[in-house]
């Protein structure tokens, strides 16, 4: 037995074979072995592919997020070379961020920005809130510039510390409650007897009597004759003119005290509360 032709096709192969009665037959076989289930072969192998294409696609993404993300910190860490990063950064009042008081000078605020410009200046966030900070404050000094308000605790503090108010105010002293309130006793009643009992001629009497105290208590104080004569002469004389000049130029009329002599009770009022002070307090 031998194989005399071969006749192929795409899809099926024909061999040729001798045969005792026909000569050649012809007989056709399959080019490819005939499997059981091709389709079910088929859907499974496409599945795993696309698993396996997936899984690559996946990979590679994380791959270069991962890569970005080092390559973003990888700039930052370049722009601040390593540098110290302010601690303050966060603060939001820019007084507290510099370390500096809000009655700082303008010398003192630049002199606070440049020690952290320089000690910082490496971290550039830092130099960010550093500067920020600075050109807020610079901002507002110059609106309280160009809008001042009146600060009464200011001008009060400055009036106090002024050398003229320290010299009068050390002239002067508190001396024991009791002592103020014998001399404080002696002048109302002076006043009521002033404003009760006016006189033709003016409260006269009450007035010498008041300096008669004046110089009574002043010398109970000081222990002096020289400077109870010159503390009481001057306390009276400066009492008498400025009480006059209030009234003139300053205290209008005061309707309760009404007769010809209710300028002289005014002005003799205002001179007592002059002489209780300086026959109190001076010292």
């Amino acid at each position: 037995m031998s194989v005399s032709g071969l006749i192929a096709s795409p899809s099926r192969c024909c061999l040729r074979l001798p045969d005792c009665n026909q000569g050649l037959v012809c007989r056709q076989v399959p080019s490819t072995p005939i499997a059981s289930k091709p389709k079910e072969k088929f859907g499974k192998l496409h599945l795993e592919r696309l698993t396996v294409s997936f899984r690559r696609w996946k990979m590679q993404k994380t791959h270069l997020i991962k890569c970005a993300m080092d390559a973003s910190y990888g700039d930052m860490a370049s722009e601040s070379g390593g540098a110290a990063m302010f601690p303050r950064i966060n603060v939001r009042d820019p007084y507290k961020r510099l370390g500096i008081s809000r009655e700082a000078s303008e010398d003192e605020i630049q002199a606070a920005r440049n020690f952290l410009i320089s000690k910082y200046g490496g971290h550039k966030p830092s130099v960010d809130a550093i500067e920020a900070a600075h050109d807020k404050i610079i901002m507002q000094k110059f609106y309280e510039r160009k809008n001042p308000k009146i600060d009464i605790k200011k001008k009060v503090r400055e009036v106090k510390q002024s050398r003229v108010v320290q010299a009068v105010t050390s002239r002067f002293q508190t001396p024991a409650t009791k002592f103020i309130v014998k001399t404080s006793i002696a002048f109302i009643v002076l006043g009521v007897l002033t404003v009760l009992f006016p006189t033709e001629e003016g409260p006269t009497l009450q007035v010498a009597i008041s300096l008669i105290a004046t110089f009574y208590f002043i010398h109970d104080r000081l222990k002096s004759k020289i400077r109870t004569l010159l503390y009481g002469a001057g306390a009276f004389i400066f009492s008498w003119f400025l009480g006059t000049f209030l009234m003139v130029s300053v205290i209008p009329p005061i309707p309760i005290l009404k007769g010809p002599r209710s300028f002289e009770v005014l002005t003799s009022l205002i001179t007592y509360v002059l002489l209780w002070v300086s026959s109190t307090y001076l010292k």
